[in-house]
């Protein structure tokens, strides 16, 4: 198995501190590796991760509500998931930390373990990319379906490194919810002309699709500061202010160069969204209304 670079362990607060409320709406939690082991032929596995250092990370941030993402390090197996979710929900206070749970556990696991993880905050469920190890057969992905309306879930849909555009055919008809991560990984030097943009723009006329300004250093072909992604997610949040959100993607998974400092991903959101408004939107209140903060 590969080794993948960690997280920058020196975060620094962005400068402004984002609006009170601000959500990371996609970070991962891994570890510890004795505590929760790698399933059997998983495609990758990160440096350890934890819930622990993630609130550390927020707290650092200015952050104050969260989405955990379940790699597909532990497939079906959400045990790290329900670990983390427990820990930072503690308390008496708003649940403030809710998670995304992989596709694969619609498949895999009975109803009362469906139960469990929404009891839990689990609020939806991320078709990841073919490359990572997971793939479903059409009758698993029609059931998959079936189960997120039961529940009334949202789907997640990873994009593949070549584009999103191949891959939305099956997801088209869906009346549920729809977040497309990584902004597509639309192709930042083709403009409009890209396909994954192109398509991208055309769903999000539609009511029920969402996307996350995120990944911006694995997309970007220029380097840090990444000015070439500006105009991607300018283009997306012109085409659905009310549907866009944010995520870190911490740890960063599959890392081959060095992750960025998350301090300096918050002020290139800063860059994308310069209106206070607009900024408050993505941060705030639209994670607040589709992954359910308010409810």
């Amino acid at each position: 198995m590969p080794e993948y670079l960690p997280f920058d362990r020196n975060p620094r607060a962005p400068v402004p501190l984002p609006p009170t409320f601000s959500c990371d709406s996609q970070f991962h939690v891994f570890g510890p590796r004795d505590r929760f082991p790698v399933r059997p032929g998983a495609a990758y596995e990160m440096p350890t991760a934890t819930w622990e250092v993630a609130q550390r990370l927020h707290r650092t941030l200015g952050i104050t509500r969260g989405v955990i993402v379940q790699a597909t390090t532990y497939g079906a197996d959400h045990a790290v998931v329900l670990d983390a979710l427990a820990h930072l929900n503690a308390g008496d206070g708003p649940r403030n930390y809710l998670a995304c749970a992989n596709a694969a556990v619609l498949t895999e696991c009975d109803d009362a373990y469906l139960a469990k993880l929404h009891e839990a905050g689990v609020r939806g469920a991320r078709f990841t990319r073919a490359g990572l190890g997971i793939s479903l057969t059409q009758a698993e992905q029609d059931r998959a379906f079936a189960r997120i309306k039961e529940l009334g879930w949202y789907v997640k849909l990873q994009p593949e490194p070549s584009g999103i555009a191949a891959q939305l055919s099956a997801f088209e008809k869906l009346d549920a919810p729809i977040l497309l991560d990584h902004m597509g990984r639309a192709d930042p030097s083709k403009g409009d002309a890209d396909p994954s943009l192109a398509k991208m723009l055309e769903l999000l006329k539609r009511g029920n699709y969402w996307v996350m300004l995120s990944l911006s250093e694995k997309i970007s072909l220029a380097g840090a500061p990444w000015d070439d992604v500006v105009p991607l997610a300018q283009r997306l949040i012109d085409a659905a202010p009310d549907r866009c959100v944010w995520g870190s993607d911490w740890p960063h998974p599959v890392s081959v160069k060095q992750p960025p400092n998350e301090g300096a991903l918050l002020e290139l959101l800063y860059r994308f969204a310069p209106d206070p408004s607009v900024l408050k939107k993505i941060l705030v209140d639209n994670p607040a209304n589709f992954f359910g903060f308010n409810a």
